[in-house]
């Protein structure tokens, strides 16, 4: 097994708060698209108020995950951003049906793309 060099260790570390960087972003956007649908809304509100609440939540604890000093197991990092980013992609498709939440997508957007990047510096 041999060790990172430098620059592996340095791009690594780059990736990973972008991806963090990105999630919070998101999860910020997806707040505060979530809160401006009507709760009392049609079903097709009603699903992007919830789809906006989980992508906050799971990219609110992605970031943190991703923000930990301690050693973390490789595997379930993994997991965790992908599951990120397969829900931004979701949520983003849902922001797209939705008058106003344009930006929304697009952070969703930004996050998914940050998650996949951070995926394949993992492989």
């Amino acid at each position: 097994m041999t060790s990172p060099t430098s620059q592996q260790l340095y791009r690594f570390l780059e990736d990973r708060f972008t991806c963090a960087q990105a999630c919070t972003e998101c999860a910020r956007a997806c707040a505060v698209r979530a809160s401006l649908v009507d709760p009392d809304g049609a079903e097709h509100q009603e699903r992007v108020r919830r789809l906006g609440i989980m992508c906050a939540e799971v990219c609110d604890a992605t970031c943190r995950v991703l923000c930990e000093e301690n050693r973390q197991d490789e595997d379930g990092i993994r997991v965790r951003v992908e599951w990120c980013r397969s829900i931004c992609l979701e949520c983003a498709r849902a922001f797209d049906e939705h008058p106003g939440a344009e930006s929304a997508a697009v952070s969703c957007r930004t996050c998914a793309d940050a998650c996949a990047d951070f995926l394949e510096m993992l492989k």
